[in-house]
C-alpha cells in the first residue's frame, strides 16, 4: 500500500481567543481569504477590513427564517417542522426558524397544536436521553431573549413560554409570541428559541411578510398547491439562499450550497462549485509558433 506523503508544518492551526485573533487574521495581507461566520454586525466589520486591503472574504452571517402555512398545508407534518426548526438547538443556530406566517384559514388550529407541542418540550441537559431543548450559552443570551420578549409583549405580542427554569445554567421554555404585526423587532435576529407568528390572508402578503427582513439565509413553505410552490420557488418568492418545500428550515443538506442573500453575507459552504471561492484563479495561455499571436486578432507588424 502506498504511503501517503506527511503534511506540510502548520498546515491546519486552531487558535482560541476574541477579537484581537480576528483583527490580526483580517489585516494581515498573508491571508488571501478570509470565510468568516457569524453576526451580521461581525462581518460588516471583516468585509470592511479585508476590502481595504484587497483580500477576500466569504460571509456567512445573520439570519431570520421564515415559514408560510398555507390552507392547504399538512398540519401535522408543519407542527413537527417548525417545533424542531424553532427550538432545536435551543434557537441559536442561523437557520433556526424565527418567524412563522400562517393563513388565517389554519392560524386557529395551528396555534393550538403548537401549543400543545411547546408544552412538550423537555428542556435539560442535551446529553440526557429524551431531551428536546438545551441551555443558552450564557447570561448574555438569557438577558436578550427577556428583553426581546418584554419588547414583543410590549408592542401587543401575546406570549407563551419563554420562561427561565430554576436551574443551575441558563436553560429557558421556548416561547411562542403571536404578533399583530411584523415590527421592527421581528425583523432583528434574536439568538433565542423565540418564534413570532404573524398571520396572513393573501399569498402575496405572505411573500411580503418574508421578503421585508434584511437577513435572506433560509424559507420554507408548507404547502400541497404546486402554484404556491412554484411561485415560492420563483424570482416572485423566496428571496432566500435556501429555500424549501414541505419542509423545515434548519439544517444543512450535504452537497447544497449552504449560505444566503442580503445582510446574510452572500457567501456560500459546501455545494458543488463552494471549492472555487478558496482557489486562485489565473488564466494561461501558450505559443508554440514563431508567430506572436495577439488577442481579437489585433495586427501589430515592425518595419
Amino acid at each position: 500500500m502506498r504511503a501517503f506523503t506527511p503534511a506540510p508544518a502548520d498546515l491546519s492551526a486552531l487558535l482560541l481567543g476574541g477579537v484581537g485573533i480576528g483583527s490580526a487574521l483580517t489585516a494581515d495581507p498573508r491571508v488571501p481569504l478570509i470565510s468568516a461566520t457569524g453576526s451580521t454586525r461581525m462581518g460588516r466589520a471583516v468585509g470592511t477590513a479585508v476590502a481595504a486591503r484587497f483580500g477576500r472574504s466569504l460571509l456567512e452571517l445573520g439570519g431570520n427564517a421564515a415559514m408560510i402555512v398555507t390552507p392547504s398545508a399538512d398540519i401535522g407534518l408543519a407542527i413537527r417542522a417548525i417545533a424542531f426548526g424553532a427550538t432545536g438547538t435551543a434557537g441559536q443556530r442561523c437557520t433556526t426558524l424565527r418567524r412563522l406566517i400562517v393563513h388565517e384559514a389554519v392560524h386557529d388550529r395551528v396555534t393550538t397544536a403548537l401549543r400543545r407541542a411547546y408544552a412538550s418540550l423537555r428542556v435539560g441537559d442535551p446529553r440526557e436521553p429524551g431531551v428536546h431543548v438545551g441551555p443558552l450559552i450564557d447570561r448574555g443570551a438569557s438577558e436578550l431573549m427577556a428583553a426581546a420578549l418584554a419588547e414583543a409583549q410590549a408592542a401587543g405580542g401575546q406570549l407563551f413560554g419563554g420562561e427561565r427554569l430554576p436551574r443551575p445554567g441558563y436553560y429557558v421554555q421556548p416561547a411562542l409570541v403571536e404578533m399583530p404585526a411584523q415590527t421592527e423587532l421581528v425583523t432583528r435576529e434574536t439568538f433565542a428559541p423565540i418564534l413570532y407568528v404573524l398571520t396572513y390572508r393573501d399569498f402575496n402578503e405572505a411573500l411580503r411578510l418574508l421578503q421585508n427582513v434584511p437577513q435572506g439565509l433560509s424559507s420554507s413553505i408548507l404547502t400541497s398547491d404546486l402554484r404556491e410552490a412554484e411561485i415560492f420557488l420563483s424570482a416572485r418568492g423566496s428571496d432566500c439562499g435556501i429555500a424549501n418545500v414541505n419542509m423545515g428550515t434548519s439544517g444543512a443538506e450535504i452537497g447544497g450550497a449552504f449560505g444566503g442573500e442580503k445582510e446574510t453575507g452572500g457567501g456560500r459552504e459546501s455545494g458543488s462549485d463552494s471549492w472555487k471561492a478558496y482557489m486562485r484563479r489565473q488564466t494561461q495561455t501558450i505559443n508554440f509558433g514563431a508567430g506572436l499571436p495577439l488577442a481579437q486578432g489585433v495586427g501589430f507588424e515592425l518595419q
